[in-house]
Formats: structure tokens, sequence, C-alpha cells
């Protein structure tokens, strides 16, 4: 941890916020490149980013409640997010919520939103595991390997030595499905969410085979983690979701954001136009109808 005058700047912190901003920047080249505006993926992410860290944290807590809950423990400690603990389950989840409150006041969909970010929250996610670095947490199994990390202290009573830094694996698989997502989306135009769904699903099969690596107390149901049953289920839920959009919604949807030719001011202008165009279709007709009356009068006179 570093200071910044009486400011304390913790690296687990640090890292979230690194993550964070490059997440918008991608994001936002993403969203120009295909037609939206500057500016939007920033100003949703004022909504989502909040919302993903509450689901993150409430996550954490609820799954491994008996750190803040059980006898001996200070429930106080739920709100020190800073010592680390966050669930990417209820980050998306949550944050999703945010994005969608986003979208709908800017009039945006929020399927191609999502696409268009999904790279960035892989980035993300790589830079942020770092944090658990910083912390000294959720390493693996002991290990004499060149790459082995050494831990002098743990917040959770492990013995100092060398072991398996899954935190590195977990970074170096999530900037592998930033790149699988961005390749796909440029080959085969991935639209409707499914972007989104590619980078969901890519990541819990990392995160399936990390799980087992680790040895960090956690809850076991018929004999696998809980984080390894939630990748599998959310894993075929983003396939499913994959092949049923494709048959529905083939293709990549326009990227359309509500501007001023699009509001109601353009409405009242195209609408001022149209009746000016009425008007004068109007007066030309009356002029024309004048014109031949008199000319049948002017012929009349003649004939008597």
């Amino acid at each position: 941890m570093i200071h910044l005058g009486p400011i304390p700047l913790r690296g687990y912190a640090f890292c979230i916020i690194i993550g964070v901003f490059v997440a918008v920047w991608l994001g936002n080249r993403r969203w120009v490149a295909r037609g939206g505006q500057a500016g939007t993926v920033a100003d949703i992410a004022v909504w989502a980013v909040p919302f993903g860290l509450l689901g993150g944290r409430l996550y954490h807590v609820i799954t491994d409640y008996e750190l803040y809950f059980s006898e001996g423990r200070d429930w106080v400690d739920a709100f020190k997010i800073w010592e680390g603990g966050l669930g990417i389950w209820g980050a998306i989840a949550l944050g999703a919520v945010g994005a969608w409150i986003g979208c709908r006041r800017r009039g945006i969909p929020l399927p191609a939103y999502a696409d268009a970010i999904a790279p960035g929250i892989a980035v993300a996610q790589a830079i942020g595991r770092w944090g658990n670095w910083f912390n000294q947490e959720l390493y693996g199994k002991p290990t004499d390997l060149p790459w082995a990390l050494e831990i002098t202290s743990s917040s959770d009573g492990r013995i100092p030595g060398t072991y398996q830094p899954t935190f590195l694996y977990e970074s170096l698989w999530c900037l592998g499905v930033a790149a699988l997502v961005i390749w796909a989306d440029r080959r085969f135009k991935l639209g409707h969410g499914r972007a989104f769904a590619l980078y969901v699903a890519a990541y819990c099969v990392g995160r399936f085979w990390i799980e087992y690596m680790r040895i960090d107390d956690a809850h076991h149901i018929l004999g696998l983690r809980l984080n390894n049953w939630t990748a599998l289920i959310v894993f075929l839920l983003a396939v499913v979701y994959i092949v049923m959009s494709a048959k529905k919604r083939p293709g990549r949807e326009d990227v359309v954001e509500p501007g001023v030719s699009d509001g109601p001011a353009g409405d009242g202008a195209r609408a001022d136009a149209a009746g000016e165009s009425d008007g004068a279709e109007k007066a030309e007709g009356e002029e024309s109808e004048a014109e031949a009356k008199a000319e049948a009068e002017a012929e009349s006179a003649k004939k008597t």
C-alpha cells in the first residue's frame, strides 16, 4: 500500500480502477466503430460500475458468509472491499442491471452495448486479478515451478512458501478471452449479445479448471466447488443463448443512438417541412385553378 499524502492507495483497489478505465476506453473504441457516439460507454458505465461492485461484493459475502458473520468474526469487515473479495458472477449480474438502466436512459439496446464492452470486461478482469497478488490471496497448491510465487504472509493463514499463481493463470486466460472475442466479432460479425455471450462462455471454461488448482476454503456441492458449478451452469446458459440468438436474429444490428435528428426536435422539423410542402402544393393548385377559370371566362366572352 502506498500513500498519496493522507490518502492510502491500496493495490487491490488500484488494479480495479485501472481495469475499469481500460474497459471503458476499449469499449468506447468498439462502440464508435459500430456507429455509436463517443462518450456513451462512459455514461452508461457510471451506472454499471457501481452496480457491478455492489453485486460482486454481495456474491462474495453471501457465498463466504462465515468469514464475516460466524463466531469471532466482525461483520463490519464485510464492507472492507479494499481487502479483497469480489465475485465476478455477482459483478456481471448486477452490473448488467446498471447497464440496462443506463441504456434505457440513452435509448439504446443493451445487447449491442454488451457486445461492444465484452472484450474490455475481460481485460479489466485480467488487470483486476493482480490485486490478489498485492493482497497475497487466492493461490493454488504448493509448487516449486520456476514461475511459482512466494507468499510471505497471507490473510487466510497459509504457511509462507511458494504456490501456484492461479491469479496469474486467470489473468492470462482473460487476455486470451478478450483476443478471442475481438477476433470472432470481426470474423463472424457477432450481434444481438452474442459477442458478450462468447466472452461469458470462454471465461467459464477457464474458470472451471483454474478452480481445481485453488486450495482456499470453499463450499462444495457433490464434490465440486461452488464456483465450478456456477461456471458450468453459466457456460451452458451462454451457449444456449448463442445458438438461439443466431437462429432468431442472425447478423449484427445497426447501432443507432437517438440524436437531434431523431428526437422530438427532429420530428418537429420534419413535420414543419412537410407542412410547408403541402402548403406550397395547395397554393400552386389554387393558382392553376384560378388561371383555368379566367381562361374559360375569356373564351365565353369572345363567343358572345
